[in-house]
């Protein structure tokens, strides 16, 4: 039977999952390969060099720049806080003093008696990064980081919004057919990744909010409402960095897409334990998925079902997912994989596959806008 490779989410009760932990910039790692690390342990600090603030400090202090280290009760190297007087004139007959104070917390970095600058470098920005999930460290890499890998539940989305984050799963809807509203959202819920069904509208993504809900899972949203909450468009190219107030996963497509029911069977299966998530998604080059991370006990899953399968691509009859318009987040089944490439409507050639989606239509998509579900 025919079989292509094509990038796929997975959807996976038991999963090896590994995840890399790396810093910005060199740095100490604080674990050893081996070690056993929960979710919320720091695995990796450095610290971000602080900004830099040239201060003109001769205008300042009316003297000039040739002289002006005689008016300075601090030098290069010196520690200084932001608003202590660092230099000071004596003025005339006691008249016409001038001072000039530190614009930050910091160090002195240079002084100059040609152009009258001071260089100020704030303290610097501690960064430390944490293991993300209960796992066990498998590699490290000195100065940046480790490996950290895991028995776990994994479930991918198709879009997200916001970073990493950890929490209990609690349920928000019955069914994955249900819409997840404002109404069905309550303070109860704070501190905890909501799952929701079919849609999330405005008001409800509002209402999680407002409550303190760290994430919602949900198998549609409305891309254009982004904007509303965020105030800026935002590309499907490489998202995790907005301050959008919590994680948003969103495991289908965009408009009023039902929760596919093994992946809502399985996240209900989850609640009450502790999930990380991400939202953070980069379509394009270097793919990467939002995603919710469930992991085990060693004791819960015995190993062979958690050994990393190999690779066996597509084949008729699988579940996929177009991921390009106007079939982005429909669902459906390979029906055919022609072997030679056929011409598009664009006038390009390319590998195409026959998909039957869920609303009966067949389609021939080029394969690489569909991707696989992997369970």
């Amino acid at each position: 039977m025919a079989a292509v490779f094509t990038p796929g989410l997975k959807v996976a009760e038991h999963a090896i999952v590994h995840k890399d932990r790396r810093l910005p910039l060199k740095g100490q790692v604080t674990v050893q390969v081996g070690d056993t690390v929960t979710a919320d342990q720091v695995v990796a600090r450095t610290e971000l060099p602080g900004k830099i603030y040239p201060v003109n400090l001769a205008n300042k202090l009316g003297v000039d720049p040739g002289r002006l280290t005689e008016f300075l009760l601090k030098g290069e190297g010196d520690k200084v806080e932001n608003g202590e007087v660092i230099g000071r004139t004596n003025g005339f007959m006691g008249f016409f003093k001038a001072e000039a104070s530190a614009i930050v917390t910091g160090t002195i970095e240079s002084v100059s008696t040609i152009t009258g600058q001071v260089i100020f470098q704030a303290d610097p920005i501690p960064v430390e990064i944490d293991a993300y999930m209960n796992g066990k460290v498998v590699e490290v890499v000195p100065d940046e980081g480790c490996v950290v890998q895991s028995a776990a539940t994994f479930v991918q989305g198709i879009f997200g919004l916001g970073g990493e984050t950890k929490g209990l799963l609690t349920m928000g809807v019955e069914a994955p057919t249900d819409r997840l509203e404002a109404s069905s959202i309550n303070e109860s819920m704070a501190g905890k990744i909501i799952i929701g069904g079919a849609y999330l509208d405005l008001a409800g993504l509002q209402r999680a909010i407002d409550v303190g809900a760290i994430g919602v899972v949900t198998g549609g949203f409305d891309y254009d409402e982004i904007k509303e909450v965020l105030g800026y468009e935002v590309g499907v190219a490489i998202t995790g960095g907005e301050d959008l107030g919590l994680t948003l996963i969103v495991t289908e497509g965009f408009g009023s897409i039902q929760m596919a029911p093994a992946t809502f069977d399985l996240l209900k299966s989850k609640v009450g334990k502790r999930a990380s998530i991400n939202g953070a998604t980069q379509i394009r080059a270097g793919v990467m998925r939002p995603e919710v991370v469930v992991t085990f006990d060693e004791q819960e899953v015995p190993d062979e079902l958690v050994s990393a399968p190999e690779p066996v691509g597509i084949s008729i009859g699988d579940q996929v997912r177009g991921i390009r318009a106007p079939y982005f987040g429909s669902l459906g089944k390979v029906a055919g994989l022609p072997v030679e490439p056929v011409v598009l409507d664009s006038g390009s050639k390319a590998r195409v596959m026959q998909v039957e989606f869920e609303n009966g239509e067949v389609a021939v998509l080029p394969r690489a806008n569909v991707e696989a579900i992997e369970r």
